[in-house]
């Protein structure tokens, strides 16, 4: 055995994967499944019966969890589909930047500063509004597949 100590670079992340196999027959609505590379969430399933060749297909309506497009699909029932791992995490809103980036609080006590805030209008006055109207808000970030956006709003009363 050498004595030298060898040096790992980690140019890569835990190796956790971004989705999961799930067989199609078993994903149901309101599920969420991987469409076109997409992460989204099942918002009609209907499935065919065997036809003469075999398999039973799903007919997956989704809408995508970040950009609110709908994506079809149609997978045969006992094939694995991408299921996206989704995580929603709350956080505490501190600043908002002239460039439209946040500042939020995590539980742990640091800042998260690399989320800009969200494209959906009413979501984007009701932050906007709160905060300068010095509510307290925690907003709800939505992460999957390596993206994250704020999804949700809540208010927790005025700062003391």
């Amino acid at each position: 055995m050498s004595d030298e100590e060898h040096h790992f670079e980690s140019k890569a992340d835990a190796g956790a994967s971004k989705t999961f196999p799930q067989q199609a027959g078993t994903i149901r609505k309101n599920g969420y499944i991987v469409i076109k590379g997409r992460p989204c969430k099942v918002v009609e399933v209907s499935t065919s019966k065997t036809g003469k060749h075999g398999h039973a297909k799903c007919h997956f309506v989704a809408i995508d969890i970040f950009n609110g497009k709908k994506l079809e699909d149609i997978v045969p029932s006992s094939h694995n589909c991408d299921v996206p791992h989704v995580n929603r995490t709350d956080y505490q809103l501190i600043d908002i930047s002239e460039d439209g980036f946040v500042s939020l609080l995590t539980e742990n006590g640091n800042t998260k500063d690399d989320l800009k805030l969200p494209t959906d209008e009413s979501l984007l006055t009701q932050i906007k509004s709160g905060f300068e109207e010095g509510k307290d808000l925690v907003v709800s970030v939505m992460s999957a597949m390596g993206e994250e956006q704020i999804c949700a709003l809540k208010d927790i009363g005025p700062k003391n």
